[in-house]
């Protein structure tokens, strides 16, 4: 995983090798320091040498100056080599993102998607930047503090060699169940991105039937769930400081007690033993080992917080698409708008036991006017949306020109293959930008066109600012109907070779539903239509009417021939009639 995610790195290379190498010479200079107050002390103050008081001042402010450049230095490597690490990794998961199919999509939920590209990657920021500063400063510390100890004194600084196992055994202990709280903690983190997402998206219907309460509850629940993990896990960390200054204190009381001793017993003679200064320097050489061990275990919580996230990146960053273009010989040219089904049978799941679709044989011609009727779940949708290859068959094959979907470029298939779905998506910004989505070099004139189609050109134009209308997220400032006939629109501009429209006229009434069917027959004669609805109206003029039902073919017709022959079309026919009588 931390391979993988390495990669991520990339151009900001050289700046996550600087920081620690400019991290070195901080600590570097932080050692030489309580080196140079001993010689002050012992050699300028106390022998009244102010030769050597001037000498050893000035090496302190050029050390404390050096200190102070190698660790802004080191700040702003680390700082950029992070923000670099961020930006690559969200582009490289949103990116791989894009190649998912719905099945990958659906694997992991939009909500963990979202908090995966976001929380998750401002964590291992976070934690990278501090492994290429801390990581090397507290053993960098830890290694020349206690070398300089050793050069003053061997057997007190033997006193550290204790603390170790005490705080060794500490991180051994604590690691383990603390990983598995942030782990629990990231899941829950998911499901209350999600329960805020639903909440937001479908605020109307919230308040419409007065669930406020019942949304706050659900929330509160989920949020209470998290900060009790997440106080937990502060609790377990929290043992780990008292534990730091239990050794940091205790060494020092047994530095002071056996050094003190010793100065005593020298006679303040840097020739005989241990002088006042290099106790002092001791001091520091303690608070500085003992620091650097303390940094080191922050750094190792630091990174047990991280595994959740740097497996939940990874898992995004490996996960393969189940739907990919042949490596090989992928055709690149749709020849015609033609579709065959042949022998289809189809499961969302290769485990699940109910089969979506079943046997299903159907011939298209290019350029056929398609109606699809069935009932609710009777996988209309299912149907039209193997043709694009948004799902691959599970048995038979689909061919689009007379060729296997699967042996297409997947980006040449879906760009000859424009869908119009159920649940009709707009993007923020203004109208031309979302028309533009069906064709980025579309002119004026041809939006205006497209729009004339699908009967949107006339409540465009009762906006004030006409096409350059914003349109908020998700097309919530435009009713339903509006929203259905842009989206045919952008479908049209397109200018596919097959279009499908999912039920996408349902919202607008009937008088503009004949006139888009009119549109149709009229400006795209040659594009194959297969129009899913609700109506008979929508699709008896059709060149051809599939009715399905539990996910199979049981009628095909014109209008007048199932009338005759299809019962189910028949009953269907004369009840929407007496309904609109």
């Amino acid at each position: 995983m931390i391979r993988r995610l390495a990669r991520c790195v990339r151009e900001y290379k050289w700046a996550a090798l600087l920081s620690p190498i400019a991290m070195i010479g901080e600590v570097s200079m932080e050692v030489l320091i309580p080196l140079v107050m001993a010689d002050l002390y012992d050699y300028g103050i106390v022998l009244q040498n102010m030769t050597v008081v001037v000498q050893k001042s000035i090496q302190l402010v050029i050390c404390a100056i050096c200190s102070l450049c190698f660790g802004v230095a080191s700040a702003w490597f680390a700082s950029r080599a992070g923000t670099g690490f961020a930006k690559n990794l969200r582009h490289d998961m949103f990116h791989h993102v894009q190649r998912f199919s719905f099945h990958n999509i659906d694997k992991f939920s939009t909500a963990s998607i979202v908090t995966r590209l976001t929380g998750d990657v401002a964590n291992l920021q976070m934690t990278f930047q501090m492994m290429i500063r801390m990581a090397i400063r507290s053993p960098m510390m830890l290694i020349l503090a206690f070398t300089s100890a050793l050069n003053i004194n061997v057997r007190l600084s033997m006193v550290f060699c204790a603390a170790l196992p005490i705080l060794v055994v500490a991180l051994v202990l604590l690691t383990p169940t603390v990983f598995k709280i942030f782990d629990r903690m990231f899941k829950k983190i998911d499901r209350l991105n999600m329960v805020v997402q639903e909440n937001i998206h479908g605020v109307r219907v919230v308040k419409s039937f007065v669930r406020e309460h019942k949304e706050i509850d659900k929330f509160t629940q989920v949020s209470g769930a998290i900060s009790k993990d997440a106080s937990l896990a502060e609790r377990i960390l929290a043992l780990n400081s008292p534990i730091m200054q239990f050794c940091v204190y205790g060494c020092m009381i047994v530095i002071s007690w056996f050094g003190a001793q010793m100065v005593v017993a020298s006679g303040n003679n840097p020739d005989l033993g241990l002088t006042t200064g290099q106790l002092s320097s001791l001091f520091t050489y303690t608070t500085q080992i003992l620091s650097s061990f303390m940094m080191f275990s922050m750094v190792f919580v630091m990174i047990t917080m991280s595994r959740a996230p740097l497996k939940r990146c990874y898992e995004i960053l490996t996960e393969q698409p189940n739907l990919v273009s042949p490596e090989t010989s992928a055709v690149t040219e749709v020849k015609d708008g033609s579709v065959d089904f042949e022998n289809v049978g189809f499961r969302y799941a290769a485990e699940a036991k109910h089969r979506a679709l079943k046997e299903v044989n159907l011939h298209i011609p290019s350029g056929a006017t398609v109606g699809i009727l069935g009932s609710t779940g009777s996988s209309k949708t299912t149907l039209v949306q193997l043709i694009p290859r948004l799902y691959d068959v599970t048995e038979g094959s689909v061919k689009v020109g007379g060729t296997d979907v699967r042996e297409y470029d997947l980006e040449v298939l879906r760009d000859e293959v424009a869908m119009v779905l159920q649940k009709n998506v707009l993007f923020s910004g203004t109208i031309k930008e979302n028309l533009r989505w069906g064709n980025p070099d579309a002119t004026d004139e041809e939006l205006v066109h497209a729009c004339k189609l699908a009967c949107a050109h006339d409540f465009i134009e009762a906006f004030p600012e006409g096409y350059d209308h914003k349109i908020e997220q998700g097309g919530t400032n435009v009713s339903g109907g509006q929203k259905q006939r842009l989206c045919i629109a952008r479908a049209l501009l397109k200018k596919p070779k097959i279009l499908i429209l999912d039920d996408s006229t349902s919202a607008v009434d009937t008088r503009t539903d004949a006139s888009i069917r009119e549109a149709f027959r009229t400006e795209i004669p040659g594009t194959t239509k297969l129009i899913i609805a609700q109506r008979v109206a929508s699709v008896q003029d059709a060149d051809m009417i599939v009715i399905l039902d539990n996910g199979m073919v049981v009628d095909v017709g014109t209008h007048e021939e199932l009338l005759q022959t299809s019962a189910i079309y028949r009953e269907v026919y004369e009840s929407q009639r007496k309904g609109d009588e």
